[in-house]
This record gives structure tokens, sequence and C-alpha cells, in this order.
């Protein structure tokens, strides 16, 4: 069967909806610190496994290593399986935006169709994303980061496999909220300026595949909140690791006071 975006956006209007009482209570319940809901069986399994089935392979797709992170992401979507496309516009359809606005309680929300940092993220065996908070804007700095849809479709992924969502409600120095990268799994968080949230250490030599995606808004989660660049820190065992992230931060900070977009435009957007 052949799946074009607004099939698949009314799958996931359904089941939002089925949840929704479930969901909001979630979010708000967690929303004084980093407001979040996790929603599993999300798609049909059929449906999920032929979206992991369409994933490319590590080879086909940007590799990006450093201290900072370890992992494979894929952003110009026109190269791939058309399913990977509808799949991640399907989570743009006004009504799916719509029933996530409501269940986040937020005035207002609006989907990136350029997938300025969205699009498709992979993990294999010793990849990982040190903690961090995401940029505050969009590309164009003229909307904040609202929200993080995280889409799971890796079969039989388990805790012990790795690779896990970790956010720091309280702190880097407090027990981290461990999220397990479930097979047909949807995790949604806000990002704001105290949203600090990781993925641990792969374990095993399967690859964890994500079709992610960022919702924006014309207001910032909270008042507070104030322009910043993605900002990594190291996990507590990581001293030097941690200094040097710092260090780092206050670098590409100080080129953003100059640049305001940075030296080079970010390449990390669909051209269409």
């Amino acid at each position: 069967m052949e799946y074009r975006r607004e099939t698949i956006a009314t799958l996931l209007l359904n089941r939002l909806t089925e949840q929704k009482v479930d969901l909001k209570r979630q979010f708000i319940d967690s929303k004084p610190l980093i407001g979040h809901f996790i929603l599993d069986n999300l798609l049909p399994n059929a449906l999920t496994n032929e979206i992991y089935e369409k994933f490319p392979s590590t080879k086909e797709v940007k590799q990006k290593k450093n201290i900072r992170e370890s992992k494979y992401i894929a952003y110009q979507m026109n190269a791939y399986d058309a399913l990977l496309e509808e799949t991640i516009y399907a989570f743009q359809d006004k009504r799916v935006v719509n029933i996530i606005k409501e269940i986040c309680d937020l005035d207002s929300v609006l989907p990136d169709e350029n997938l300025y940092a969205g699009g498709l993220s992979m993990m294999g065996k010793e990849n990982f994303l040190n903690p961090h908070l995401d940029n505050s804007h969009d590309a164009d700095l003229k909307n904040w980061r609202v929200l993080n849809l995280l889409f799971y479709v890796t079969p039989d992924w388990k805790k012990s496999s790795g690779g896990s969502l970790e956010l720091w409600p309280k702190g880097l120095k407090a027990p981290s909220i461990e999220i397990t990268s479930k097979f047909n799994r949807l995790v949604v968080m806000s990002t704001h300026n105290n949203s600090w949230h990781s993925v641990n250490k792969v374990t095993t030599e399967g690859v964890r595949c994500c079709v992610s995606n960022y919702y924006f808004s014309e207001n910032p989660i909270h008042n507070s909140d104030k322009f910043h660049i993605t900002t990594f820190r190291g996990r507590s065992n990581q001293k030097l690791i941690d200094v040097l992230l710092r260090l780092d931060n206050q670098l590409r900070k100080g080129v953003r006071k100059i640049f305001k977009k940075g030296i080079r435009e970010n390449p990390h957007k669909y051209k269409k």
C-alpha cells in the first residue's frame, strides 16, 4: 500500500485524539520542569515497520562525530524513499499540529517545512548525544523552538540497547528521566532555556532510527527564555569533556555575537 501524508496524518490524529486526555495529563504534570508526553503504538505496526525498512543505511547519510555528539542525520528528503518524507510531513499536517498544540496547552505552534535540525536521525553502536539545550530559534531567528517530536521506529529496541532519551528536569547533577527509544513510540518534549536532554550511548549492533520534527512559535515557552545557541555539557563523570564543552560553547557564542546567523549557513535544512 502506498501511504500519502494525508493518510498518515489521519492515523496520527486518530491516535492522538484517542489518548488526548492522558497525554494532556502527562504534559501538565511535567510542565513545571520539562513538559513532555509519551505515546506508544502511534501508528499501525505494519506501517511503522515499513517506515523503518525504508530508512537509508548509515553510509548514505551525513555523520556527525565530535565530543558533543556521535550520530547520523539526513534531511534532504528527496534523496530517500518517498515514504520517509510523507511520514515527516504528516506531523506537519494542520490537524496534527493543532491537537498537539492543545495537548501541550500552547497558544500558537508552527511546523517547519524546511526541517531545520529535523528529519531523520540514526545512531549505531557507541553513538551518543551529550547533555544539551537545543538552539532557541529557527534558521531565520524569527520564531522560538518550543516542541521536539521524536518518533522511534526500530523494531525490538530495548532499554538495554542504550540510545535512550534522557531528560534532566532538575539539572545535570540530579538523576535523569530515561525514556527508552521503543518501537512505534512518540515522545514530545518542550524546549526552553532549561530543557536539558541527551541520548545515552547505544550498546547494541543495531541502528536506532528516529523521525524528528520541531515545532516553533512566535512566543517562547517561558517569558524568561533568552536567545541561545545549541549548548552542550559533559556528564557528571566527564570532567575534562565538560571543561572542553564549556569552552566550545563560549567560543561559538562569541562568534554568534558578531555573526548573528553564524559564519556560514547551517546546512541542516531541506533544500527543495
